[in-house]
C-alpha cells in the first residue's frame, strides 16, 4: 500500500516495484496532477481521502482498506531493491514466523547511495500483519508499531528522498514546524543546551563517526542538514513556547 499526493514523477518507479503483491493499493490525498491516472495504468486499486488528514491517519486508513492482513508498506520516493524483491516473495510465499519485518533503507543523493551517516542502515518496518500490528505517531515521524517480534531483512528499500538540495531544504522546513506542534503539544519544551549542543554533537556523530565523511561533498552537505534540522526544530520549538 502507497500514499500519495501530487507524485506524478515518482509513483510509477514504485508501483513496479511492487507489482509482485497480490494487490496494490494507492490512497491518494487529492493529487491535481496524475497521479491516479498513472497509479490505475500501473494496476493499482486507487482510494481518494482529501482532505489530508495526516501521515499517521492516511496510513491507517490505507492500512484498513487494504484486502489482505500481511501488508507491505511503500511510498512514492521509494522502490523495493531486486534482492528486497526476491526475499519478501520467499517469505510470502511460505509462513512468516514474526509479526512484523525491518529492512534497510538506503538513500540516493547528490549522485550516489549513502551507505554512512544516520541516514544508513536506517531500518524501516514496512511488512507487517495488521492483526498484530498498525501505525503509530503524530503529525510526522509515523511508524508501525507491534506486540509481536520483529523479524530482519537484508535486501534494501531503495530511496530518492529528494529531488536536490533546494526541496531538501524545502522539507526540512516543513517538518521541523509539525515536529514542533507535536513537541509543544507532547510538553517537551525547548533549552539552550538542546538548541546549540545537540546539532553541534549531530554534525560530529554524523561526519565524524558515522563516516559522512568518507562521501565527500554529498556527506558534508548531509551531515549539515542534519545538524540544521536539529537546530530548527528545537528553534520552532522556543517560538513555539513564546507564542504560547
Amino acid at each position: 500500500m502507497l500514499i500519495a499526493l501530487d507524485e506524478e514523477a515518482r509513483i510509477e518507479r514504485a508501483l513496479r516495484s511492487v507489482a509482485f503483491c497480490d494487490e496494490v493499493l494507492v490512497v491518494d490525498a487529492g493529487s491535481s496532477d496524475r497521479t491516479r491516472e498513472i497509479a490505475a495504468a500501473c494496476g493499482a486499486r486507487v482510494i481518494v481521502n482529501a482532505p489530508f488528514p495526516g501521515f499517521t491517519e492516511q496510513r491507517r486508513l490505507a492500512t484498513a482498506e487494504a484486502r489482505h492482513d500481511w501488508v507491505l508498506a511503500v511510498d512514492a520516493d521509494e522502490e523495493v531493491g531486486e534482492e528486497l524483491g526476491a526475499e519478501l516473495r520467499g517469505l510470502l510465499g511460505g509462513e512468516p514466523a514474526c509479526a512484523a519485518y525491518a529492512m534497510p533503507r538506503v538513500a540516493f543523493y547528490l549522485g550516489r547511495f549513502v551507505r554512512a551517516t544516520d541516514w544508513y542502515p536506517d531500518p524501516q518496518v514496512r511488512l507487517f500483519d495488521r492483526r498484530r500490528a498498525g501505525w503509530e505517531g503524530g503529525r510526522v515521524h509515523e511508524s508501525v508499531k507491534t506486540a509481536g517480534e520483529v523479524g530482519r531483512l537484508r535486501g534494501e528499500l531503495l530511496h530518492r528522498p529528494y529531488a536536490g538540495v533546494s526541496d531538501h531544504l524545502r522539507r526540512i522546513d516543513r517538518y521541523t514546524s509539525l515536529w514542533a506542534e507535536d513537541a509543544w503539544e507532547r510538553g517537551v519544551r525547548a533549552t539552550w543546551f538542546r538548541l546549540w549542543a545537540t546539532p553541534a554533537w549531530n554534525l560530529f556523530r554524523n561526519y565524524a563517526l558515522r563516516g559522512g565523511f568518507r562521501l565527500g561533498r554529498a556527506g558534508l552537505a548531509i551531515s549539515l542538514l542534519n545538524a540544521l534540522y536539529t537546530f530548527l526544530k528545537f528553534a520552532k520549538l522556543l517560538e513555539r513556547e513564546r507564542r504560547g
